[in-house]
Order: structure tokens, then sequence, then C-alpha cells
């Protein structure tokens, strides 16, 4: 029988619940505890008990496994010796061979760069290095190397072998593949090493850590189809029952399904800095239901989450000490008064980061960040585009009298005291601006452009406020883009640049910006033109940056990819993505999968080795060349937002990539 299972260290008690749930298999009778809780190792080379492996185990630096613990292994094969580092002293493997296994009759550890390129990738290689994970979904241990680790089968079943005699888990130890080059080498493994995939163990994750932060509110219950008839407050913490595609400002997020990192409703809660949680079953989880409709304290960690009851007074003491602060936005530069090439939107005399914030007034952050694209060099193969200046927008604001009916809409106490008003009223005003007339000389200019430079072209007009894309808030999803071709009776332009105008006056957006304290007429909007991707091959959003790693011992690029058009952000119910990390600095450029698409053949990638290749070559200089220009946060993590496209355009015989956004990402949390 196991012994009982011992109390949890202060740093697994958020997980404690699930991890307690018993451990795996029979041990043997004779297995004990070695370490005694009382006296200080920094590793130990048996694990006889729970208790002991609790004592050298801490929680994952990748936030991809939640509800999980790990603890880093060392095999050294000059003297046959296994070590369980403590790896909450010990956080990698170096440490604590530099520390343990150098000199003293042992040959001498390197500096961390020459260990690294060793260890992990020299056949030859003194340590076998890894890792022995519990995954509380499935109840399991696993045996897990770095996914650019190119052991070989051998010497992982060396390992597997080694461990598995150490411990009192035993024959139930598995060997989890953690990249595609793993799981080829794993192929070769004899039966007797037990093998448990990546989608096997997150079947059984019971919850997942999308944005950290911590928050006081009520907590309601709103299907995803409710969110389109009624109102949630940024004072409210709410329970979904699937990922909706937008959301207004609220103080945090649950959610019955798991999301994508970069779905519209997570960077929405990284850029407000609110909770942000997967839940499954939430919407009818036994201790969220007896809390609606209650002022509740939610908190999410990057190892848990807690909720309990607070008082009104209590949510609301807190929430006056803890108001956003005024965002500024830069004023509207109303001097641009022509339709500008993209290559023209920067000033060349400028350095970049001063180009972009001299742009911005006058062409958006979208726009600004957009022109730097053709700078970076032709393997990004940014789109064709011009800039619609921010002038026109306010131009037919004025025209049509829209800006005299704002100021009196913002001045009335039953628009600002009343959500459902304020709703209706902002409605109206999207529909007359939608039937407004254009200024004739300004489409005049347009249509000579377009049959110039642009004919039968179809094309994409999209958002780019002075509100929008800018350093610590991005905007996502707050405005809209549309499609149009000249002298469409189906889809005309002058609809698609209504239209996207218009979507300053969203219920979304005017919250968001309440929710930060924004000057709603400081807004003006510019749009970003170039033709639109009716047929793509594939499409996707990355980070130049891993996300589930904020400690940057896993440096990579976080890719989320769907074939065709589907949506990546907002994915159809049951729809799942690509959605991986690329290690593409690493030798043999390991790719580690989070999830598969089920809209491609089992066994198959959305994106090819070379497209794959290709996208990373692109991001790498993207990343590089932004990073003068946007700095790292607080934690030293920095990350641009990528939106990118693999297409023919019917001239090319293959698909090719189009980067057609780079924006700063906000970061990992509050």
């Amino acid at each position: 029988m196991h012994p009982p299972p011992p109390a949890p260290l202060p740093l697994l008690a958020g997980i404690a619940a699930s991890l307690a749930l018993g451990a795996c298999g029979e041990p043997e009778p004779t297995w004990t505890c070695v370490l005694d809780p009382e006296v200080e190792v920094d590793y130990s080379q048996t694990l006889g008990c729970r208790a002991d492996y609790e004592r050298l185990a801490t929680l994952p630096t990748s936030s991809t496994k939640s509800a999980a613990i790990t603890g880093k292994t060392v095999f050294d094969s000059f003297d046959g010796q296994l070590y369980f580092q403590d790896t909450s002293k010990y956080p990698i493997h170096w440490d604590f061979a530099f520390e343990h296994l150098s000199g003293s009759g042992s040959p001498i550890v390197p500096q961390l760069s020459s260990f690294n390129e060793t260890e992990y990738y020299a056949p030859s290689r003194r340590f076998l290095l890894g890792a022995l994970t519990y995954y509380a979904g499935p109840a399991v241990y696993t045996y897990e190397i770095s996914p650019y680790d190119t052991m070989s089968a051998a010497q992982i079943q060396g390992s597997y072998e080694q461990i598995a005699a150490a411990t009192w888990i035993g024959e139930e130890l598995y060997f989890h593949p953690t990249s595609e080059a793993i799981e080829l080498e794993a192929e070769k493994l004899p039966d007797s090493v037990k093998i448990i995939t990546t989608d096997e163990l997150y079947a059984g994750q019971q919850f997942q850590i999308l944005n950290t932060g911590e928050t006081y509110a009520k907590l309601i219950f709103r299907t995803a189809a409710e969110l389109e008839t009624s109102y949630v407050t940024f004072r409210d913490v709410v329970v979904l029952d699937a990922v909706p595609n937008d959301i207004s400002v609220v103080s945090g997020i649950i959610t019955a399904e798991f999301q994508t990192p970069l779905s519209h409703i997570n960077v929405l809660s990284q850029n407000r800095g609110t909770p942000n949680l997967g839940l499954r079953e939430a919407y009818t989880h036994e201790t969220l239901r007896p809390l609606e409709d209650k002022w509740v304290r939610f908190q999410v960690t990057p190892e848990r989450w807690e909720i309990e009851e607070v008082t009104q007074a209590e949510a609301d003491a807190w929430w006056e000490a803890n108001r956003p602060e005024m965002l500024g936005v830069p004023a509207k530069d109303l001097s641009v008064t022509e339709i500008t090439d993209i290559e023209d939107v920067l000033d060349p005399a400028l350095s970049v980061a001063e180009a972009i914030d001299e742009a911005i007034p006058a062409f958006g952050g979208k726009a600004s960040n957009f022109a730097v694209l053709p700078l970076i060099g032709p393997e990004l193969n940014p789109p064709k585009a011009f800039a619609i200046p921010v002038y026109f927008h306010d131009q037919f604001l004025v025209e049509n009298g829209f800006d005299l009916r704002i100021e009196q809409m913002l001045a009335d106490d039953t628009f600002t005291g009343d959500a459902a008003t304020r709703d209706q009223m902002l409605k109206a005003l999207r529909d007359d601006m939608r039937a407004a007339p254009l200024n004739l000389e300004f489409m005049a200019a347009l249509t000579t452009k377009l049959e110039a430079e642009y004919p039968g072209v179809r094309m994409r007009f999209r958002s780019s406020t002075n509100a929008e894309d800018l350093d610590g808030f991005t905007g996502a999803g707050l405005y809209t883009s549309a499609s149009g071709s000249l002298g469409s009776l189906d889809e005309p332009i002058e609809d698609a640049i209504r239209e996207v105008w218009a979507s300053v006056w969203y219920f979304r957006a005017f919250e968001e910006r309440e929710y930060r304290s924004i000057e709603h007429t400081a807004v003006g909007m510019a749009l970003l033109c170039h033709n639109s991707f009716p047929d793509e091959e594939a499409n996707g959003v990355a980070l130049t940056a891993n996300i589930f790693d904020q400690t940057g011992a896993e440096p990579g690029f976080y890719i989320n990819v769907q074939e065709g058009e589907a949506s990546v952000v907002s994915p159809a119910p049951g729809v799942t993505t690509d959605e991986l990390i690329y290690h593409f600095t690493f030798p043999g450029q390991p790719v580690v999968f989070v999830t598969h698409s089920n809209l491609v053949p089992a066994g198959e990638n959305v994106l090819t080795n070379a497209e794959l290749y290709a996208l990373g070559t692109a991001l790498a200089k993207i990343h590089s060349f932004f990073a003068d220009v946007y700095e790292p946060n607080e934690d030293g993590w920095y990350a641009m937002d990528v939106e990118f496209k693999f297409d023919d355009v019917e001239t090319l015989a293959e698909p090719v990539l189009w980067i057609k956004q780079a924006r700063p990402h906000p970061g990992l949390g509050n």
C-alpha cells in the first residue's frame, strides 16, 4: 500500500487537492521514505515515497503544465550515479552539476554555454539530463527530456530504467516525448518503456492559466450567446460556457472551454491586467455556482486559482485602490491630408522608435508599425499597402455633424448611466454613419489610386487608431476591418470604409476606453489598406517569444496556425488549431505541439517544414529589429505579436508567407 499523502509544501498548496489524489500503481512493500523532513538536502539518489519527491520537486517553468510538479534528474555517466536535485534550489541542471559534480576527482563542469552545447546535443555527453514530472489530471509520473535534447533512444531507455529502479514509482513510470523530434526517436524504444503523449496528458488537465491577476468583483454567469444581448461591466467576473468571439471589459473571465493564449479575450485580459482562467465544467462547478451574483475575491497565479466570497464594502474599497490609471493617447494629427504609401509613413531621418511615435497621431498604431515591416527584410513579404490618415475620418465626422452628436451623447446622463441605453444610442450612431455620404474629393483621390495601382484588386481596410497597437495597450479586437472592391455592387469600398470608421463606437470599444479613462473624442481612425486574402491556404498569429516560459530557459516562438481562413483567435466550437512552440534557435529546431488542428488529417500539420522554417526566419528578424523599439517588461520578457498568412494570391505556384502585422505584445500578466 502507498504511504498516506504528505502535507503539501507551501509552494504546492494551490494544487494540493488535485495532487493528493493518490500516487500511481502499487509500490514494492519494501519502499519507504528516505528523506528526513527535518534535514535540508540538495539532492537524493533514491525516492522512497511521494513525500521524498515533493521535497525535491517544484512547479514547472512551463505554464502549459497546469496542476503539475516537476523535479530535475541528472545521470552522471562518469561514475554511473543518478541524482534527483532539489529543483527549487537548483532550477536548472547546470546549477546542480556545477555545484556538486565538478572537481574533487570528477571532471570539471564547464560554464553554462559550453555545458548546454555539449550536454543536450553531443552523442558522447557526460550527463543525461531530464525531469520527473507528476501530472495531476491523468495522475501519472513521467520522465521527460527537453524538447531540443538529441538524446538517443538507447540513452532515453537507460535513463528511464534508472529512474524507475531508483524510485517507488517503478514500472508505473511513463516516458513523455516533448517534441516531434523526440517522438520520432521514441518510436525506437522497446515496449518496456511506457509512452504517454502530450494529447493524453492534457486531456486530463482540469484548468488552464491564461492570465494572472487578482480582482474583487461580482461573480456572474452568462452563456457566450447571451453576451450579444445582455450586459456585463468592469466590476464583474464572468463565468462563460464557451469562449466568446469578443467581450466588453470585465474584471475577470472564467471559461468552461480552454482558450488559445492569443485569443482576443486573453489578449484583452493581458492588456487590462485582469485574471483569465480556463476551467473544465466551470459553468456547473461546485465551487463557483454557490457564489453566483455574490462579491468575490478572484485570483489566478502561475500555478493555481482561488476564489472566495467578500463583502461589497471590501470590493468597493479594493476597486478604489486599484482603479486603472488614465491612459493618454497621442493627440490626433490632422495636418496629413493625403493618402500615403506605406513607404512614406515613417520619417527616415528619425530612429525607428521616434518615427513610429511621430507617425501614430496621423496614421494610427497599426499602420505605423506595419510601415516598419518593409525595412526589416524580404523574408517578411508584407503586402503592398497605403494608409488613409486620421484627417479623413475627422472630416467625415464634421461634414455629417457626427462630432456634435457625439459630444451631446457623451453629456447625456441617460447614456452614461444605463448600459442598455448606451448600447442603443451607439448602435443608432453606427447605423447613421454607415449611411452617411463620404467626401467626394476624398473618394475621387482614392478611386484614382486604386485604378492606377490596384486595378481589379479586392481591398482590405483595417482599423488603425491612435489608441490601438500602442506600447502597453494593443486594443486587440476592439475595432474591425472590412473588405471591398472598387465598383462592386455587393462589396463597395464605401461601405467597407464606413464600417471601419463606425467601429470606433462599438459598445465593447467604448466600454474598454471608459475602463481605461481614455477620452473618447480623442480617438482618430486611420485606415491601413492592402489587398485582401480571400482564399489563403493558412492563417495564424505568433509571438516572437515563448509565451509558456517566463524564465528564458527555453526560448522559442509561440505559433497558433489554422488551415485556410478558419479563425485562430476565435475558433468555432469544437475546432482546434495547431498550437506549438518552435525552438528556432536550437540545433534541430525542435517543435513542441500543445494542440493539433482537427481540420487537417490526423498525423499531418497545417504548415509544411519549409513553411514553418520561413515563418521562423521572419519571426527571428522581427524580434531582433523591434528589440530596440519596445523594451522588455520588468521581468525581462518581450515579444512582438505577429499576424501572418500563407497564400498564393493567384499569381504564385505555391503558397508563400505574408506578414500582415507586428505589434508589441502587452506581456505575461500584470
